[in-house]
């Protein structure tokens, strides 16, 4: 039987924290800056969003001698269970949309949240798509990070 082609990313974690910081570390620049990118600094002067639907994001992750911009449109904004955004690359030609990830925050405790992390579109290889989830989980840990920092 022939494998299928990789569609996306699918991440399920439960973080340590209320459902609400969790979305909020989603949707506050200063946080969404401290932990998306990893160990890359996100400058906040390079952040802005417009957390409503339709609204746009964008920041840009330094390493050294490269930056890398990332941007999208919020499509979904359901405070504090849910977020669908796009997302799309410097690399990304204009005509496409890009990605579409969906993020649902399932509160498991007073303290403890399930996030379902979910990233589709087909428009990355296989080969990207794993490269891609390497980075998310590396944001990720950085998530947890800065959660439990707080």
């Amino acid at each position: 039987m022939a494998e299928s082609a990789r569609e996306g990313i699918d991440i399920t974690r439960v973080v340590a924290a209320p459902r609400d910081r969790v979305f909020e570390a989603w949707t506050v620049p200063e946080d969404f800056a401290a932990w998306y990118g990893g160990d890359a600094d996100v400058p906040l002067d390079r952040v802005s969003m417009e957390v409503v639907p339709g609204g746009a994001w964008s920041l840009v992750i330094l390493v050294p001698g490269v930056e890398m911009p990332f941007h999208g449109v919020y499509q979904e904004v359901t405070a504090p269970e849910r977020l669908i955004f796009t997302l799309k690359d410097g690399s990304a030609p204009e005509d496409v949309e890009g990605e579409t990830v969906t993020v649902t925050l399932t509160e498991l405790s007073r303290n403890s949240t399930e996030m379902v992390f979910r990233q589709r579109g087909g428009h990355l290889t296989p080969e990207q798509y794993a490269a891609a989830e390497d980075g998310w989980e590396a944001f990720f840990d950085a998530l947890d990070a800065r959660l439990a920092a707080r």
